[in-house]
């Protein structure tokens, strides 16, 4: 193990320590000593004197457990927050990540959301077309946005708009079990260097299987796929299709290409072959974690850097003889790459969600607007950044942050590093070029065709022609036969 001060980035939102798992909560690094709030590092320079002599005004955050410490130091960050700025008061309302979603629209359809709310980067064209982001590119300071590292924050763009701040850059990949992969004689140190096709995955995860009597004990790969997780299987593995988005180059809806179509048979082919459990639909990320502890599989998926981590502390539980959870067994965390199909080039799944700017129905003034540029800084910079991210095992991406971590450490295997490194150097770029309207239209179409469908995919209720012809009549439906890749 080696001992890092400049983590790599990969994702985050993820997981609680043992037991209580969601799909996006993360484990602690158990840098308890270090969590709090932002300090005078978080605001750039001349600000605070200036909002010291402005009006009292409320800033309003919607924020889930974004690590797992985050949520127990609102309490803090409210009052390092108003030291800060004495006459600003911060008031943050706790979500699950489990209803963070329902909380959100029910506040935005009424026409009063909070002012800031931390969701996923790839919602914010829907929120845009609605109406209720708010721009800060005129209130953020070229001193606030010269903090940030260029990439993920241009993932918090759309068009000419800038509609908040990154917390982080997540790489979402899938995750092995070192001991099952070595039994089954899988180079997991070339996987991780050189990546794999799909092909040569599947060969894989046949040999990582155990099966006695017609009843499997151990799959060769599991992947949540039910609750808030249902989008994440398909999504991480058509970016390795050639669709890294919705829509190509050209503004052309992707989905359509016949690489689409190669890909849900894969799905299909890991079920009916024995590899996957033919109960995945029902996998949430709870139970996903929970069969890859205890021995149920090989691989895991999706998988975040701060896995690795959450293994060791069941690991040291189960040590000690306390809190272990059921059934599970000694585990070392391996990254890996998400296989590619089709010949098309290796592609990370990169996940940057933050602190988005929302606005009601009324014009904000411009006041208000500048102390809510100055409590989103606040909370995806300095301290809280460096606290936060030192938790998820991501790395700074604001030079604050980097700053701010100086002196925090965290044991990491020098092998995950390098290959977390390398899946971030393939990270998918940011397109803010993708017009609001399409960028909607294209969520809508995956939240009422896409899910749905896959589901059934899953289930075996339909072929994976079945779903291929539905998602392409609807978006030739919504987008026009000029408007869809045809290949």
């Amino acid at each position: 193990m080696i001992v890092l001060t400049n983590k790599f980035r990969v994702f985050a939102s993820v997981m609680a320590l043992a037991v209580s798992i969601t799909a996006l909560s993360a484990c602690s690094s158990g840098n308890n000593s270090n969590n709090g709030g932002g300090s005078a590092s978080s605001a750039p320079s001349g600000n605070s004197g200036a909002a010291a002599a402005g009006a009292k005004d409320t800033i309003t955050a919607l924020l889930p457990p974004v690590s797992a410490n985050y949520q127990s130091n609102f309490d803090q960050m409210e009052k390092d927050f108003n030291a800060l700025y004495p006459n600003l008061t911060l008031k943050i309302e706790p979500a699950s990540w489990e209803d963070i979603t329902q909380k959100l629209d029910t506040q935005v359809n009424a026409g009063s959301p909070p002012d800031i709310a931390f969701i996923g980067s790839d919602g914010i064209s829907k929120y845009v077309e609605q109406g209720m982001l708010m721009d800060i590119t005129k209130a953020a300071t070229p001193e606030m946005v010269g903090d940030f590292d260029e990439t993920p924050l241009n993932y918090m763009k759309n068009g000419s708009g800038l509609y908040g701040f990154p917390a982080y850059m997540s790489i979402q990949s899938i995750g092995g079990n070192k001991q099952f992969l070595e039994e089954a004689g899988i180079d997991w140190k070339s996987v991780q260097q050189n990546g794999w096709t799909y092909e040569e995955f599947r060969d894989a995860v046949k040999k990582g299987v155990v099966s006695s009597g017609g009843k499997t004990s151990r799959y060769g790969f599991v992947f949540a796929t039910s609750g808030v997780t249902a989008k994440d299987y398909l999504n991480i593995l058509i970016k390795n299709a050639g669709m890294p988005a919705a829509f190509n180059k050209d503004l052309k809806y992707a989905y359509t290409s016949k690489n689409y179509l190669t890909v849900l048979k894969a799905v299909r082919e890991l079920i009916d072959d024995g590899s996957m459990p033919k109960e995945i639909s029902s996998v949430d990320a709870g139970k996903r974690w929970n069969m890859f502890l205890t021995g149920q599989t090989m691989i895991t998926g999706k998988g975040l850097a701060t896995f690795e981590n959450s293994a060791k502390a069941n690991n040291a539980k189960i040590d000690a003889k306390d809190g272990a959870v059921e059934g599970s067994i000694k585990v070392d965390y391996v990254v890996l790459p998400v296989p590619t199909f089709a010949g098309a080039e290796a592609v990370s799944s990169a996940a940057v969600d933050g602190y988005v700017t929302f606005r009601g129905k009324k014009e904000p003034t411009q006041e208000h607007v500048a102390n809510v540029v100055k409590a989103a800084y606040y909370l995806a910079s300095g301290k809280v950044a460096a606290t936060t991210n030192n938790e998820l095992l991501l790395e700074q991406i604001t030079q604050s942050g980097r700053d701010a971590e100086q002196g925090l450490t965290i044991d990491r295997d020098p092998d995950n590093a390098a290959a977390s490194q390398r899946l971030q150097s393939i990270a998918s770029p940011a397109r803010p070029d993708i017009p609001t309207d399409l960028g909607a239209e294209a969520i809508k179409l995956e939240d009422e065709v896409i899910v749905p469908k896959f589901q059934a995919l899953l289930a075996g209720e339909i072929t994976p022609e079945d779903m291929y012809n539905a998602v392409k009549d609807a978006a030739i439906k919504k987008f026009g036969k000029d408007g869809v890749v045809e290949d």
